[in-house]
Order: structure tokens, then C-alpha cells, then sequence
């Protein structure tokens, strides 16, 4: 519906994992052409929630891809971390090339970077030179020669292959340089890491922090020192992220009201979701929902 000169609303589409010529097989190497050609639900402008992993790493050309409302600007040596449950746009400029590696979450080997597999708070964007750039580009070359070699025909070592060679990039990645205005990588604990599992299950319900520390058996002064320590932020700061990061979606992608947004986030009135949502993101339901830029722009 589009009203008083708005932006039409433009629905989520939620993109399962599909790999077209190796089924069965938990990872796929595409280039961003490819991707737009053979699978243009994925390879879309619109927004997209995906329940795989997705590595951009772009090798010519300049844009913008949104990532949870916020636009990361592409060019060359640009690498994005898009994981399940985000939402995201491809950028729209033609000229645009990337290598994309696309990978179910149970596909990597066990990592010491829980963070950045788990984490969807964790950093989306680098922008990757020099050494860095040259090992990013080597071992895409080599997951994609690996995801070849799979195809036709060498599968009896191709996934321990695959699987390897992806955990030495997402190891690469790990080591980069930290994005500027990003919280750094820590790993977080087994607390932490089982305290934003519980986050993601309850937030459209429950944001105390009180109440996830009793279901987690612990006391809030631990859980937020555990949440400091693997984010820079309070236990409470992340759940009210994830919560306003919810109500965004919404407001965006779909008809619903902002006071059905607020009932469906745990709000039993209105005017307490607009001062929350104000509060956490520094602007109204209203005003969010009306801004031209079609998210990409709006952080908070």
C-alpha cells in the first residue's frame, strides 16, 4: 500500500538455502552475474531474509547493499558477512561485480569465532587491501576450483575439502582488521553465546534482564558483565537491539500498524512502543516508516 507520496511497502521474500546442481551439498560459490541469472529471487533488489550464511567479496564496480537498515557502500576489496535471519538488499547499480559463497550454518567445522558465525550483531562489512585482499581473493578462488572440482564428480574428499577451505577464509576473516565503529570480535562465552540464543527465542515477549539470567541460572550483574565483555554493550542494550531491529522489519515490510507493530514486539500500549522505539533508534514508528530512503539510511 503506498499512501500519501511513501515508498510502497516492499515485502520480505525469506530465502531458503538451495544449491541447484549439488543438492545435498551445504555451501555454493556463485559470482553476484550468476546469481541474478540462475536464481533471481536471490539475486534481487528487494529485501531478503536468508536462512544461510552469505559472503559477498566485490571485485569491480561501486553501490550500496543494506544490511539491516543500514547501507554499506561497495567497491572493490568490499567483503559482507550476511547471516541467517538478517535482512538485506543487493545493491542495485549495474556494473556491480562479486564473488558470492553462500553456506548452510552447519557446514563449517567447529571454529574458535562463535561471534561471527552466531552473532547477528557481529560485523557485516570490511573493507579489505593489500595482503588482506590478496588471501580474501585466493581462497574464494580456491572454495570455488574445490566447488567445482565437487561438481563434477570428486566427492568422495570434495566436502572435507569444501568444508576446510571455507574454515581457513571465515579464518581470514577473522583475523582482518576491525570495521571502524564496529564493537570488536570477542568471543563471547559460553554464557553469553547461550544468553543471545534465549534473546532470539523470547525478545518479541520478554526484554528483562532480570528474567533471561533466571532462565539462564545466573544473576543479571553476571549476564551483563558476560555481555560487556563480548560486545561493549549491557545484556539490556542487546536485547532492546534486537527488539527495535524486529520493530524496523516491521515497520518497513509490512501494513501493519505501529501499534500492532508494538503488540506483536510485547507492547500492550502504543504510546510505551513509540517511546521505546523512539529512544532505542531515535526516531518515531511514524517518521521511520516515511523516510524515502527505503531503510538504508536508518540506524539506531
Amino acid at each position: 500500500m503506498v499512501k500519501n507520496g511513501q515508498s510502497p511497502v516492499l515485502p520480505i521474500s525469506d530465502i531458503g538455502y538451495r544449491n541447484p546442481h549439488c543438492p545435498a551439498l551445504g555451501i555454493d560459490v556463485r559470482t553476484l552475474a550468476e546469481e541474478r541469472a540462475h536464481a533471481p529471487d536471490q539475486g534481487g533488489t528487494g529485501p531478503q531474509r536468508l536462512d544461510f550464511h552469505l559472503l559477498v567479496l566485490v571485485t569491480r564496480g561501486h553501490g550500496t547493499h543494506m544490511v539491516d537498515f543500514v547501507g554499506h557502500a561497495c567497491r572493490p576489496g568490499t567483503l559482507l558477512w550476511i547471516r541467517p535471519g538478517q535482512v538485506h538488499a543487493h545493491a542495485r547499480e549495474r556494473g556491480l561485480a562479486a564473488r558470492l559463497v553462500l553456506f548452510t550454518p552447519d557446514f563449517p567445522p567447529p571454529l574458535r569465532i562463535g561471534r561471527l558465525l552466531d552473532d547477528p550483531f557481529a560485523p557485516a562489512h570490511w573493507r579489505a587491501r593489500g595482503p588482506d585482499l590478496d588471501d580474501l581473493t585466493r581462497l574464494t578462488d580456491l572454495l570455488g576450483g574445490a566447488h567445482d572440482a565437487y561438481e563434477t564428480g570428486a566427492r568422495d574428499l570434495g566436502t572435507d575439502l569444501l568444508r576446510h577451505t571455507l574454515a581457513a577464509l571465515l579464518l581470514r576473516i577473522a583475523l582482518l582488521p576491525e570495521p571502524e565503529g564496529e564493537p570488536a570480535p570477542v568471543g563471547p562465552g559460553e554464557l553469553f553465546g547461550r544468553f543471545r540464543a534465549a534473546v532470539e527465542e523470547g525478545f518479541a515477549t520478554e526484554r528483562s534482564v532480570a528474567v533471561y539470567a533466571a532462565r539462564l541460572a545466573t544473576t543479571p550483574k553476571t549476564l551483563t558483565r558476560a555481555s560487556l565483555a563480548a560486545t561493549g554493550r549491557p545484556a539490556k542494550a542487546v536485547i532492546d537491539a534486537r527488539v527495535a531491529l524486529e520493530a524496523k522489519r516491521l515497520l518497513v515490510h509490512t501494513d501493519l500498524s505501529a501499534a500492532a507493530v508494538g503488540r506483536r514486539l510485547g507492547f500492550d500500549e502504543a504510546a510505551n512502543f513509540g517511546k521505546f522505539f523512539q529512544r532505542t533508534t531515535g526516531w518515531t514508528p511514524g517518521d521511520f516508516r516515511a523516510a524515502p530512503d527505503g531503510g538504508s539510511g536508518r540506524g539506531g
